[in-house]
């Protein structure tokens, strides 16, 4: 379905991403908005945030070690995440990564080819990274970032079968913490349409250092570590999200 060209209220910046969107899919994005913020508000009146609760019984936090111990993983969807520290220098206080493993994974995709000497996982160790969510010091989430395969020791995924793949993550039960795992769940949804825009710019960034550095294996090339990146705001997505709605007549 088309749109008309939008103009939205004064101070509501609309992104490109979000205005290409049909009404089902806007609606889709402006209900995981809810969720988010009834996550937040559920952990807020706590006075607590979701990085502590990930944190709550881990005692020292160390650079680059996993939280919590173990990662957190859905036996069902076969999604799974952890929480981690390592870019001093960035503004962030550590990111999530967010994963699908192979149970979940949609039928019929398969690692993008590979020819280098560091096999991926493949078949049932297959993993499949979706995106990394930047937080900062107060437990809300800034910014969305993909990497390169070596990063997470991902099997990597085209960004076609990447993006197929979004939908199925969900964590959906009480540890470490139910509000925390719904949490980042519907955050994903609400910023699907920038994800889906990474996940292809991750693709580019690849093949143009590739092409660039075509003595190298770009899979695990330690020089190429973020290949893409942006600032986000959950009120600013929201406030798109309804101005186009209203827009619209929803």
């Amino acid at each position: 379905m088309q749109f008309d060209p939008v103009s939205p209220p004064s101070g509501v910046m609309i992104p490109d991403c979000l205005a290409r969107l049909t009404d089902a899919q806007l609606i889709a994005v402006r209900d995981a908005g809810d969720e988010v913020l009834t996550c937040l508000g559920a952990i807020g009146r706590a006075s607590t945030n979701p990085i502590a609760r990930i944190l709550k019984h881990a005692g020292q936090f160390y650079e680059n070690a996993h939280y919590p111990d173990g990662d957190v993983f859905d036996q069902i969807s076969g999604s799974q995440y952890y929480y981690h520290a390592h870019r001093s220098g960035t503004g962030e206080h550590g990111h999530f990564h967010t994963f699908v493993r192979a149970r979940g994974l949609p039928e019929g995709i398969t690692p993008a080819p590979y020819a280098g000497a560091t096999p991926p996982p493949s078949g049932d160790d297959a993993i499949c990274h979706l995106i990394a969510v930047s937080m900062n010091a107060t437990g809300l989430p800034v910014g969305l970032f993909t990497t390169n395969r070596w990063v997470t020791a991902e099997s990597y995924f085209s960004a076609s079968d990447t993006i197929r793949t979004l939908e199925r993550f969900s964590i959906d039960h009480a540890d470490p913490c139910w509000a925390t795992n719904r949490f980042l769940t519907a955050l994903l949804r609400l910023f699907r349409p920038q994800i889906e825009d990474l996940i292809r710019q991750r693709d580019d960034t690849i093949a143009g250092w590739q092409s660039d550095h075509p003595e190298t294996d770009v899979f695990e090339d330690r020089a190429l570590e973020v290949t893409s990146e942006m600032s986000i705001d959950i009120d600013e997505q929201i406030a798109a999200a309804d101005a186009l709605l209203l827009q619209r007549g929803n």
